[in-house]
Order: structure tokens, then sequence, then C-alpha cells
């Protein structure tokens, strides 16, 4: 990896930034079955409410420049699944294949590990994507199943994969701490 780079907390002035990464991937690729690049306007309130749950949001960035974006966010909103999150992972194309992405998720994983967290899953656009799969599996997600043909992007139908990994003991053992505070909707 890029030894130039540094990890730390996204900050409400990098919105720009992250509207940037995440916009291409809505217009190139399939990580995210959004079409519509958000606005740096959405983009904070989506980081707001990530860092209102307590989860982090970390950016990686060269030379001052945020090159890769990584967050945990509440797997699903009802209370059982307060101990599981879902993880994103967006690179800038210029850092495409660096050790971006596997910098940021290996600390994201230790963020939501000292939380006390039992499970990260990852829901990843397209079974083409080689990337995201190989870089999740690197860091021990297994490969749990796969929805065919759920979305249509850029053209084509595309597959939803499911890859989880276990944080802490996992199921193993009874959780020592409440989880995340979520409301039943």
């Amino acid at each position: 990896m890029d030894q130039g780079v540094i990890l730390r907390d996204a900050l409400p002035s990098d919105a720009g930034a992250l509207a940037a990464i995440y916009g291409d991937a809505c217009l190139n690729g399939f990580g995210t079955f959004e079409e519509a690049p958000p606005p740096a306007a959405e983009m904070l309130r989506r980081l707001e409410e990530v860092k209102a749950c307590g989860l982090p949001y970390l950016v990686a960035e060269r030379e001052g420049t945020v090159v890769g974006l990584c967050y945990a966010r509440p797997f699903r909103p009802r209370s059982a699944y307060r101990f599981t999150v879902e993880d994103s992972v967006y690179v800038a194309p210029e850092a495409h294949g660096t050790g971006v992405g596997r910098f940021m998720l290996q600390a994201l994983i230790t963020r939501c590990e000292s939380l006390g967290l039992r499970q990260m899953t990852a829901v990843i656009g397209d079974s083409l994507n080689a990337g995201s799969i190989g870089l999740h599996a690197s860091l021990g997600f297994d490969h749990v199943g796969v929805l065919t043909s759920v979305g249509f992007k850029l053209g084509r139908w595309v597959d939803v994969v499911f890859m989880q990994r276990a944080l802490n003991a996992g199921d193993a053992t009874l959780p020592d701490a409440e989880g995340l505070y979520l409301s039943e909707t």
C-alpha cells in the first residue's frame, strides 16, 4: 500500500470529496445500485447519520486529497440486528489497486470490533466485481449468498453478492453490551 496514505475520521468538510468518489461509482460501476450521484449535501447527511449511530466513517487521504471512503452502518433497523453492521468501501478511480480499500476496511473492522459488534456484512453489487469480492475474502469474509439479476444498471442485469465476517467472538458467546440502539420500524 502507498505509504503516503493516511486514514482518518471523515469530516463535514469532506462532503464534496465523498460525493465525487461515490458519484463515480454511481455513474460508472456496480458497487452501488444508486444511479444518480447524490450531491455533497446529501453525502453530508449520510455521514451525519452514520456518526449519529456511533459508527465509524473513515476516509483515506493522500497528499491532502481524499482517495477513499469506508463506513459501517446498521445492517437493518430492527433491534435484533443491533450487533450487526454492513460495510461500504469506495475508492477513487486513481487509487484503485493501490491497497487503499484494504487499508480502510481493515481499520473499519478493528473499529467495529472495539464497539462490541459481532457480525459485519458486505452487500456487493455484481458477481463480476472481483475487486470487492476479493478484498472482502482476503479479510476473512465468507461468501454467503447471491441474489441473481435483482438490479439493472448500465444496460445489464446485475447480481448482489452477500458476504459475512464474524467480529470478536461472533456467535460463539453472548454479547457483553447492548449493541447499537435502533428504533423498530
